[in-house]
């Protein structure tokens, strides 16, 4: 066991069923919910712990995964959140990103995919949490915050900027400003920095 919970929320039972048995083989504690109603029932935004992430579905009846993320968010929750969406639900996976989702995945995605975006935001959470890094990554702007964390999850440039609203070439600026502020030469050093490593 890794010591981590993942609560899953997807309306789709075979979705759900398959993914939760997947996450359970690599070794994650899984709670699996039908709705984000159901899920809300049973989140205690206060005693959120560091070891949690929350993958959710963008689109589902009743709440969607952007009205769930709206109420985490009201509650103050630091949850990190993973959209997995269909290809139509991109540009509302952008709206979650600017809003602080982790990342999103398109379905279908592979077993490795899901597992390195879980592990990836909680390396990124815990880097926040007060470590030698947090301090480092604590001289960054906000803007160059949103850059490094779309970086992190995997996003080009272009992909960056669009989600962003800024330019490509205002988005390696920022990445620019934000290596010399942490002190990295390279992307790999970087993801180092960002996911707690360096």
């Amino acid at each position: 066991m890794t010591g981590i919970c993942v609560y899953l929320v997807d309306d789709n039972d075979g979705f759900r069923d398959s993914t939760a048995w997947l996450l359970e083989t690599a070794g994650f504690e899984v709670r699996a919910f039908a709705s984000g109603a159901a899920f809300l029932t049973v989140f205690d935004s206060t005693r959120h712990g560091d070891g949690e992430c929350l993958v959710s579905d963008i689109r589902m009846p009743e709440m969607s995964g952007l009205q769930l993320q709206d109420e985490l968010l009201r509650r103050g929750s630091t949850l990190p959140l993973i959209f997995v969406t269909a290809h139509g639900d991109v540009p509302l996976a952008v709206e979650a990103m600017r809003k602080g989702a982790s990342n999103f995945l398109e379905k279908p995605f592979s077993d490795d995919a899901i597992v390195d975006s879980i592990r990836n935001a909680l390396s990124r959470e815990r880097a926040q949490a007060g470590s030698p890094q947090g301090a480092a990554l604590a001289k960054l702007s906000p803007r160059e915050r949103q850059v490094l964390d779309l970086v992190v999850a995997s996003k080009p440039n272009k992909i960056i900027a669009d989600i962003l609203g800024i330019s490509i070439k205002t988005v390696e600026l920022h990445r620019a400003n934000m290596m010399s502020k942490l002190g990295v030469r390279s992307l790999p050093e970087l993801m180092k920095v960002a996911l707690g490593h360096g």
